[in-house]
């Protein structure tokens, strides 16, 4: 085995501003997802369960979220080498930039990386849903001599013009790359992929955002000052100098880069047969053991309802949702295709009870469709928020509406009899 010879640098994204309004006031990687985890929970327990025990998370901006979570999270033995550690960009004397790009972030972080002892850096992106063992991917690396390792996902033809993707010869070392091509070259971009992706048509291999460098060799890469970015400078110039094989992966992978692959991945969560399997011995998903009580449901009709622990549900019906942690729903009201991400914390009885001021939770009587209602929101008595296709972009104060979804924003309050769509 091999993992004790490897870190693992998880990169958080930047200020994530296709995920805006959920990125407002929290780095990328603190973005609650599934009702009860976040974003830097898939890759850190993607390494966990892979034995990978020695990680970095790097972060544009340092968001209390993030850290709190971390450390509220990751505890490790005392007599192990194990541990998380959030690295956010650093104002020195020598550079006051933010990370101009991944390659920029792992090279300003290098100091902490080369301070442990590693033969192998695994270089992870913070904003993906997939679950894979990287000791196959890291076997194949040291068997096949490479210095460079790609994860790679065959893709179909109208999927391929938004990744880099690359060309392989018959020992899967990788010959050619081109970052997000025209659909008009695709033809000559096809690679060799198994028979089951043959018959899906997907055969050209995209890029995931996972790479393997050795030791060495990465220095010697972070050394040259010019290049910031791993997908669009430093692989296309690397594969003709450094021997660079391509590892396959064929499982569910997706990319949370905007809201609406966001909204669709927490609500494929409630597919009878999710692709992203969260019932699995051997690839748990860790995150915050929180105490809390258990779910408690009256009158409620649900159907393809997933509901994390803690929350009080009194609605009519509960369709194609998400319902997160603490949640509270009053009677007679409608929820359907929409991730509720719940409450960080619950409130008294009087507050609940108030006349005054709307309580946290949604209200009775709401009729709620193609939402993300971020955490903490009040939501009044008889609020109607629709999203659809013809709903139009707007931002206010209070909510954002992108390509048909309804986001409230985080703590927000919408008084009673509020109309959004």
């Amino acid at each position: 085995m091999h993992h004790d010879k490897v870190i693992s640098i998880i990169l958080g994204g930047g200020q994530g501003s296709r995920l805006y309004p959920l990125t407002e006031t929290r780095s990328k990687p603190a973005v609650p997802i599934a009702g009860k985890y976040r974003l830097v929970d898939i890759p850190i327990s993607n390494c966990i369960n892979s034995n990978i025990t020695r990680m970095f998370v790097l972060t544009q901006f340092n968001s209390a979220s993030l850290n709190k979570h971390i450390k509220n999270t990751y505890h490790f033995s005392f007599f192990s080498s194990a541990f998380v550690d959030v690295l956010a960009a650093e104002q020195t004397i020598s550079n006051n930039n933010w990370f101009q790009g991944t390659a920029d972030a792992v090279r300003q972080s290098m100091h902490h990386f080369l301070s442990h002892d590693f033969e192998y850096a695994l270089i992870l992106s913070g904003d993906q849903l997939y679950q894979m063992d990287f000791n196959d991917m890291l076997d194949a690396h040291i068997a096949n001599n490479a210095k460079i390792s790609i994860a790679t996902l065959p893709v179909k033809e109208k999927e391929a013009t938004s990744f880099g993707i690359l060309k392989t010869d018959k020992k899967n070392i990788i010959t050619s790359f081109i970052e997000k091509p025209d659909a008009s070259v695709l033809p000559d971009w096809t690679s060799e992929v198994s028979d089951d992706m043959k018959k899906a048509g997907r055969n050209h291999l995209a890029s995931m955002g996972i790479y393997i460098f050795n030791r060495d060799l990465l220095i010697e890469l972070m050394s040259n000052p010019d290049t910031n970015d791993f997908g669009k400078e430093i692989i296309p110039q690397s594969i003709h100098k450094h021997k660079t094989l391509s590892y396959q992966f064929e499982g569910y992978w997706t990319d949370i880069g905007n809201i609406d692959s966001f909204f669709e991945a927490n609500l494929g969560l409630t597919d009878p047969i999710p692709q992203f399997d969260l019932f699995n011995n051997n690839k748990r998903i860790f995150t915050r053991a929180r105490m809390l009580p258990t779910t408690k449901i009256s009158g409620t009709t649900l159907n393809r309802a997933v509901i994390a622990e803690g929350c009080i549900i009194n609605a009519a019906k509960v369709e194609h949702s998400v319902v997160g942690i603490r949640s509270r729903i009053g009677n007679d009201s409608t929820i359907i295709n929409t991730y509720i991400m719940g409450s960080d914390s619950y409130q008294t009885f009087e507050e609940v009870t108030s006349r005054t001021k709307i309580p946290m939770g949604i209200g009775k009587r709401c009729f709620i469709k193609n939402a993300i209602i971020d955490k903490n929101c009040r939501i009044g008595n008889d609020v109607r928020i629709n999203g659809s296709v013809h709903s139009k972009d707007t931002e206010t104060d209070t909510y954002v509406i992108k390509e048909g979804i309804v986001v409230v924003k985080k703590g927000a309050t919408i008084p009673n009899g509020t109309v959004i769509s």
